[in-house]
């Protein structure tokens, strides 16, 4: 077990850290871009005062990194609120962007790389052009890339506003069209939640939100901000599971919207690595206990690998494997073989290609 999921369960044993447990500790945490979660929970324990001074710094840094970023996401989220409001188009609040702004405690300590919203496919072109007239433009160059976006994917390709340099992602639904599970959107849409003061932002309802966040986390296939997205799922499960019937409308959902593996996998690995308080009934209905079968040991091999942080502190002659096989993994779930065959074979023939808004503006230049 790493030292930082040790810490985040039992917060009051970092008193008792040497210097170099310390400095393990502190690694980890920047791989796995908790520096400002790990800040907040020993803050909320009360161990802060024991932490020595050089680790405190870097702690405090993270912490500060984060709020940061929310300040930065709650004025996007709010120019995002103008731009759509003069189209009459609502739009939902995913992940982090979620987190903050409706005040939860997910988003503590939490930092990311770009702001998630779920736009319904009808409004999404009207969205994409109110976009591209207040300054946000697409960071895919290639042809290709446009394409396989707009035809396969479950999203535009990244948007970068030209002057502020944030990254928005634009979903229209939560898994790729060509994905083995097909969550219905309507149903997401219609069950989502609106922001008190903001008409047309929404946030997706509790039980939703736990299912996108489980379901990107099992679909995704770099394994850098898996341990964080886990404590997201754990903060979410904490604070939503105090609330009544929260976890028969879970397991309903989860069947309504085809998303019970994804739901299974997220409680397997809470509870196994993180302590997360989850009901045992519920456990054995979403089949979270079950350890039988070769496909289970495989993804047991592979998780309770990728599910660390990444450094090599944590890492063992098996852990590159572990990271390939979540590579091929989430690939294999997103595209039918006949078309993960064709895109990997572009890709591997013609390089990826990533816009910048400098490098927009050289092109268009010229």
């Amino acid at each position: 077990m790493a030292l930082l999921i040790t810490i985040l369960k039992n917060p009051e044993r970092a008193r008792h850290l040497c210097q170099r447990d310390w400095d393990v500790l502190i690694r980890q945490a920047r791989h796995a871009n908790l520096l400002g979660r790990l800040y907040r929970t020993l803050e909320s324990f009360g161990e802060l005062p024991f932490t020595q001074a050089r680790p405190h710094h870097h702690l405090l840094s993270g912490s500060a990194v984060a709020d940061r970023q929310h300040l930065i996401i709650k004025h996007e989220v709010g120019l995002l609120h103008q731009t759509f409001s003069r189209c009459n188009i609502p739009f939902i609040l995913l992940k982090g962007a979620a987190y903050v702004v409706a005040g939860l405690p997910a988003a503590r300590g939490r930092v990311f790389a770009d702001i998630d919203i779920l736009v319904p496919r009808a409004q999404l072109a009207n969205a994409e052009s109110a976009l591209m007239l207040t300054g946000w433009v697409s960071m895919a160059l290639d042809a290709y890339d446009q394409r396989y976006y707009r035809q396969w994917m479950h999203e535009l390709p990244a948007m970068q506003h030209m002057f502020r340099g944030t990254t928005l992602d634009v979903h229209h639904t939560i898994l790729p069209p060509t994905s083995r599970l097909k969550p219905d959107p309507a149903l997401l849409i219609e069950a989502s939640i609106e922001l008190p003061g903001m008409p047309g932002v929404r946030i997706l309802c509790p039980a939703d939100m736990v299912l996108h966040s489980a379901t990107h986390l099992f679909h995704e296939g770099e394994p850098d901000n898996l341990l964080r997205d886990l404590t997201d799922l754990d903060e979410l499960l904490r604070y939503f599971g105090a609330q009544d019937g929260f976890w028969n409308k879970l397991t309903t959902r989860a069947k309504l919207l085809q998303l019970g593996e994804p739901l299974r996998l997220a409680l397997r690995y809470t509870t196994r690595l993180l302590d997360t308080p989850v009901p045992a009934e519920v456990l054995q209905e979403a089949g979270a206990l079950e350890d039988s079968g070769i496909r289970q040991k495989l993804l047991d091999a592979i998780y309770l690998r990728v599910l660390q942080p990444q450094h090599s502190s944590t890492a063992d002659a098996l852990s590159p494997v572990a990271r390939k096989l979540l590579y091929i993994r989430s690939h294999w779930q997103r595209m039918p073989p006949h078309l993960l065959a064709c895109h990997l074979g572009h890709k591997a023939l013609f390089p990826h290609r990533v816009a910048s808004p400098q490098r927009i503006k050289d092109e268009k230049a010229h």
